[in-house]
């Protein structure tokens, strides 16, 4: 046996033997997908594991993440710092191999994966991230940015529809440094494939503009690099169908169901191990595969040190490049548009989707990395950048991105650029279409990717197109994902704070904006940033009445306070366009916006009515929207439904005699 072919082995009882010690996981496709990791990570792939950071390094990204063990394995024999205690406290409470992996909390893991297809679509993302950077920064005789990115997909991510999507917009872009690589098992956890997925996955590529390369043998190192070297010859995205056999090995459960997604038993650990010529024990590694995947890790060193000597004759070289090359990666805002006046200054009514445009453009100007677009629509939600360019198979420079009728891939693949870095990514839908983003957002929470979602046609507002596409629990649901921050913005200002909220806290954030005019609010601005403020205080120091809402329902609570006002009753409006950002607020500061002595509190919102109840609590009330819209004008809805100044008075005062 010669080295290869232990440190392949190795790779399959580790990862075997992880599953059986927890007794939980999926120890199928990593033993089968085992010639096919070593192919990309000992000959193909350059990568540092003593600077898993390194810029240019090579990106991997495991799609089928339930092979979680695979990556686990890999991490540790090539020296990433993921010690063997990990290892055999794969899935365990604290551990650092969970049953999925998790970017940001595994060194080495690029992105989390674990939804089928998600990670197809990610590491289009990255793609499309080298390309961009590429574009703007290399030079002749310098190629700053020239990485490749592998991921490795199964067969339930060609079934999931967002593979489809990502391929068919990588295949138009021509993302030639983009390699697929198929483990094509035909197993899935019910059994054979052919029960549900029968279809030529090859020749569907090939028809979405890849190039195609489909093996013999899933076993033969050589050929699958073979056929990854011909990949990089080619311009296009390449996928590579890899023939493999799930749990490979002699075990009984080898090629069936039986080894996807539980353990093998000791007995067929135990067969296994013996038909690979491999030790007995648990966890064994031998000395001579530490040591040739040292020489392995040496040379990508070497790799990463001749491409520092480059980067410092470029920084000679081209000085001004090098010194956008600083800002482009750093976290922070080149400028501190926050003491910009003109950040703040906006007309008397605007919808806050046109404000967002204003907004972009007004940043595009200063932040020469922010880039997006949307899923068709672009003229809709106001998202395009001026005088940006399109990006395109033919020009990497633009800064418009074009995603397609795609809502799904569009915010896994912003995930991507992302987390790639570099660069500073927006992208756009209508609000009820995030809908069809919701798992991919889910999971720029997970990872904290400063993802910006341009949320537009955020109610009932939207009028006559009905029902179908007026948001009514879209609030509630994206509210209720830990770690994202939901900004609603009730006029310029306020959107203003939003999107340098987006650009600073360092996670994703929904905007959420009208369609129709909104007035300007007099004393709305930077202190938007803290989530919830007084807009509008009582004439006495403790009213008796809070009025709260967010977005377009704040103007005609600033007209139910004059209302009331008239009427004697002492109302307070707060103006809350982040529950999120409010929550993180000191307690002093939350008390000082709403005291709680005062029980008497009113919540007016197009929406769902859910969140609101944390703040008005048993004694107060809520003018929302528990139902469907209609066809119908945007102002007749808004009458028909009862989001008015009159009724929310009305409310109040029934409130205050109760």
């Amino acid at each position: 046996m010669d080295i290869r072919e232990k440190t392949i082995n190795t790779i399959r009882t580790l990862s075997a033997d992880m599953v059986q010690k927890a007794n939980s996981g999926h120890p199928g496709a990593p033993m089968g997908m085992a010639p096919m990791a070593y192919a990309v990570w000992a000959q193909a792939m350059n990568h540092n594991p003593a600077n898993p950071n390194w810029v240019n390094r090579d990106r991997f990204v495991l799609s089928a993440g339930h092979a979680s063990a695979l990556i686990y394995s890999l991490l540790h024999l090539f020296g990433y710092g993921l010690p063997m205690e990990e290892l055999k406290a794969f899935r365990q409470w604290g551990s650092k191999t969970p049953g999925h992996p998790e970017y940001g909390h595994t060194v080495g893991v690029e992105t989390t994966t674990g939804p089928l297809g998600q990670g197809i679509a990610n590491a289009v993302g990255f793609a499309i991230a080298e390309t961009m950077l590429a574009g703007k920064f290399n030079r002749d005789g310098f190629p700053m940015i020239d990485h490749y990115t592998y991921c490795f997909c199964g067969d339930g991510c060609m079934m999931e529809g967002i593979s489809s999507e990502a391929a068919s917009l990588a295949g138009t872009l021509k993302l030639g440094k983009l390699i697929l690589l198929y483990d094509d098992n035909e197993i899935s956890i019910e059994g054979d494939t052919a029960i549900a997925f029968r279809e030529d996955v090859g020749a569907r590529f090939a028809a979405y503009g890849w190039h195609v390369v489909k093996l013999a043998d899933g076993n033969d190192p050589d050929a699958i690099l073979n056929a990854v070297e011909a990949a990089k010859a080619d311009e296009r995205p390449s996928l590579i169908v890899v023939p493999t056999t799930i749990g490979f090995g002699c075990s009984a459960k080898a090629g069936t169901a039986g080894a996807h997604g539980e353990p093998l038993g000791d007995e067929n650990v135990k067969a296994t191990k013996e038909c690979l010529g491999m030790p007995a024990e648990d966890f064994c590694v031998l000395p001579e595969v530490y040591e040739h995947l040292k020489t392995v890790a040496a040379r990508g060193a070497q790799t990463e040190n001749e491409w520092n000597a480059l980067f410092a004759r470029y920084q000679n070289a081209y000085a001004d490049l090098a010194a956008e090359w600083d800002t482009w990666f750093s976290k922070e805002l080149p400028v501190d548009v926050a003491k910009s006046k003109d950040f703040w200054e906006f007309p008397a009514s605007m919808a806050t989707r046109n404000t967002s445009y204003t907004i972009i453009n007004r940043l595009a100007a200063i932040v020469p990395n922010l880039v997006g677009g949307s899923a068709d629509l672009a003229p809709s939600t106001k998202t395009l950048i001026k005088d940006g360019g399109d990006y395109s198979a033919e020009n990497r420079a633009g800064r418009n991105l074009h995603f397609g009728v795609r809502e799904h891939a569009m915010a896994a693949i912003s995930n991507g650029i992302a987390i790639h870095g570099g660069l500073r990514v927006y992208c756009a839908t209508f609000f009820v279409f995030s809908d069809y983003m919701k798992n991919a957002m889910r999971l720029s929470a997970m990872m904290k990717a400063p993802v910006t979602y341009v949320l537009t046609h955020d109610s009932i507002g939207v009028g006559e197109d009905g029902p179908t596409h007026q948001p009514i629990e879209h609030l509630a649901g994206l509210r209720a994902i830990p770690g994202m921050t939901v900004f609603r913005p009730a006029d310029g200002p306020e959107t203003a704070a939003g999107w340098l909220t987006a650009l600073t806290i360092g996670g994703p954030v929904c905007l959420v904006l009208t369609r129709q005019n909104l007035k300007l609010q007099k004393g709305s601005g930077e202190i938007a940033e803290k989530g919830g403020y007084i807009l509008s205080d009582s004439k006495k120091e403790t009213p008796q009445l809070l009025l709260m809402g967010s977005g377009s329902e704040v103007e005609p609570l600033m007209e139910a306070q004059e209302m009331l006002w008239s009427k004697g009753v002492d109302a307070r409006v707060i103006s809350m366009p982040s529950m999120e950002l409010f929550e993180r607020q000191p307690e002093a500061y939350k008390d000082s916006v709403m005291p709680r002595s005062v029980r008497k509190r009113i919540a007016m919102e197009a929406g769902s009515s859910m969140p609101w109840y944390r703040y008005v609590g048993l004694d107060g009330a809520t003018v929302c929207l528990d139902r469907f819209g209609a066809s119908a004008p945007g102002g007749i809805l808004f009458r028909e439904f009862g989001l008015t100044a009159e009724h929310a008075a009305e409310t109040a005062e029934k409130l205050m005699k109760a």
